[in-house]
């Protein structure tokens, strides 16, 4: 077998290597999300409201959400909650306020808004994240928006409420929390909302 041949064979192989973890990484990307809501489930942490688990497209409403049972609110203290949005794409994504005050124990909700600046449809979901990490097992959501797949059309405007609760076991030492949302598309471009087709005009009469 000639030198050129053997190196020939080589690339090839090495080609259809790469090509194989190209696609194992992109099926592992596209894999997170249903993951990382599975180990929240079976973690508790970031723990997802009844609602937002049985009603497509978000919750039912911030004034249907309860407390835990046997939580105390701890009216010493006090911790300040920002909120960040980031996109993956053409969207208006923000929340209607920078920042909060609350209580350990407090029921407190925050609305986010999006819009789709883009002239087509678009699927897109949200990941939430948190700073410090350690405050992460401590932010219950009671209700939110985050690991569910919305669809709007172009120009379309929505709003959304965050529900959550701080656990009054969170450490002393945490005196603020940044709440993060990256808010991304997801399946490409949505095909166009079907049109109804157009009546069959009777025929003549025999």
């Amino acid at each position: 077998m000639s030198l050129g041949l053997r190196i020939r064979r080589a690339n090839a192989r090495m080609v259809g290597k790469l090509a194989i973890v190209a696609v194992g990484m992109f099926a592992f990307g596209y894999a997170l999300v249903p993951l990382y809501r599975a180990i929240c489930e079976m973690t508790g942490i970031n723990v997802l409201a009844l609602s937002e688990l049985e009603v497509p497209g978000g919750a039912k409403g911030g004034k249907k959400v309860s407390l835990p049972d046997n939580t105390q609110v701890d009216l010493t203290r006090t911790i300040t909650i920002e909120f960040d949005a980031n996109v993956r794409g053409l969207w208006d994504f923000k929340p209607a306020q920078s920042s909060m005050q609350v209580h350990p124990g407090q029921l407190n909700t925050v609305m986010y808004e999006f819009q789709n600046v883009q002239n087509r449809r678009m699927a897109a979901q949200a990941i939430p994240s948190y700073a410090p990490q350690q405050a992460a097992p401590y932010f219950n959501k009671l209700e939110c928006f985050c690991f569910n797949q919305y669809t709007l059309d172009a120009g379309e405007k929505k709003q959304w409420p965050v529900a959550f609760v701080i656990d009054p076991k969170i450490s002393k030492d945490v005196k603020t929390i940044t709440l993060s949302y990256t808010f991304f598309e997801v399946g490409g471009k949505t095909p166009p909302a079907p049109v109804a087709a157009a009546p069959i005009p009777p025929g003549p009469r025999s």
